[in-house]
């Protein structure tokens, strides 16, 4: 029983904290761009670099929504705002001084495409709401099996994986090891901020 509280409460750090007037979910239509389609992305991080490699083959939607972003330097100045060891790193929302930026519509969950929340994946976080995802998401730092889809329902969706860590698995190791604390209300957020200075697609 305390082990299942235990990760529901993670669970719940996945969350994100709603912006007012969200625009209606967005299609894959409304996120093509006419930028040539790579499915390599460094992060660069005040911690070191992390290269990832995106599944837009598994999870279409969401690697346009995420390059979306990318290509227009939303992430840029950004933080990882939830650092949890042995769980996940979580960024992509708010700015060194807690405020959170606002996003494009919410998404539609993918993740019933067969990947798995396991070490080094990336996916994105959101609310409750199963099709609400938009701009944040976090890196596994250990296999978490209780977050992949299992039942198409809001208690067993799960949280869609789009891609996975190939270069700087040891910087995400360095950031999860972060001292945390509370800011703005919000728990487990790194005392030194951990930057997110920018992301932008390579070969």
């Amino acid at each position: 029983m305390k082990r299942m509280i235990w990760l529901t409460g993670l669970a719940l750090a996945l969350g994100m904290t709603p912006m007012m007037g969200m625009a209606e979910e967005a299609s894959a239509d409304d996120l093509t761009t006419n930028r040539e389609e790579t499915d390599m992305v460094l992060i660069k991080t005040s911690m070191g670099d992390i290269k990832v490699k995106l599944a837009a083959d598994k999870a279409p939607v969401t690697v346009a929504n995420f390059l979306a972003y990318v290509d227009a330097g939303f992430y840029n100045g950004t933080i990882f705002h939830r650092v949890i060891a042995g769980f996940m790193i979580q960024g992509g929302g708010f700015d060194a001084n807690m405020r959170q930026k606002p996003t494009r519509a919410p998404i539609k969950n993918e993740a019933a495409n067969g990947l798995a929340n396991r070490r080094g994946t990336i996916a994105m976080a959101r609310t409750a709401v199963v099709d609400s995802a938009t701009s944040q998401f976090f890196i596994n730092t250990v296999d978490n099996a209780f977050l992949n889809f299992k039942a198409p329902n809001p208690q067993g969706f799960g949280y869609c994986v789009f891609g996975e860590v190939v270069e700087g698995m040891e910087v995400v190791e360095q950031i999860q090891q972060a001292r945390t604390g509370t800011k703005a209300g919000m728990g487990d957020v790194p005392l030194q901020a951990v930057e997110i200075v920018s992301v932008v697609r390579v070969e």
